[in-house]
């Protein structure tokens, strides 16, 4: 009976330095996190999405200096770095993309669980994840 009534740790007022550094997130809260994080990233990137995708498109010669970008860089940024950049954008986009479709087969199914929660939250983690590594294999030239 003692244990029913064991009081839990309440916590009034919150220190970022002392409290947050212990407290472990669970696998849901960092999908939900990191789909924030991931449509911040891609709404702040879009003006380098749009220039990607025009310099891509406009014509041959935009085309050559578009894939040059990755090699020789723009201006002072070294090609690395761009690459880098648009490893950050296909994890943003691949991330936003299945925390979104789990949230959308979530509010489809009513499959609102703690477990499913846990559990789906995983795949999408090891999913886009996995997925950003194959990409940016391919990316980096590994093949």
């Amino acid at each position: 009976m003692s244990q029913l009534n064991k009081t839990r740790p309440e916590f009034r007022n919150i220190n970022a330095f002392t409290d947050l550094t212990s407290y472990r997130l669970p696998a849901a809260g960092w999908v939900s996190i990191l789909h924030r994080i991931s449509g911040a990233v891609m709404f702040l990137l879009l003006p380098f999405i749009v220039w990607m995708f025009d310099a891509s498109l406009s014509s041959e010669i935009s085309h050559e200096s578009f894939t040059a970008a990755f090699s020789a860089g723009l201006g002072f940024v070294p090609g690395w770095f761009v690459k880098l950049v648009v490893l950050g954008l296909i994890w943003g986009y691949l991330h936003h993309l299945c925390a979104g479709l789990r949230h959308l087969y979530m509010d489809a199914t009513h499959s609102v669980s703690k477990e499913f929660g846990a559990s789906s939250a995983k795949v999408v983690l090891v999913l886009s994840l996995g997925l950003t590594a194959v990409l940016g294999a391919k990316l980096f030239g590994l093949y």
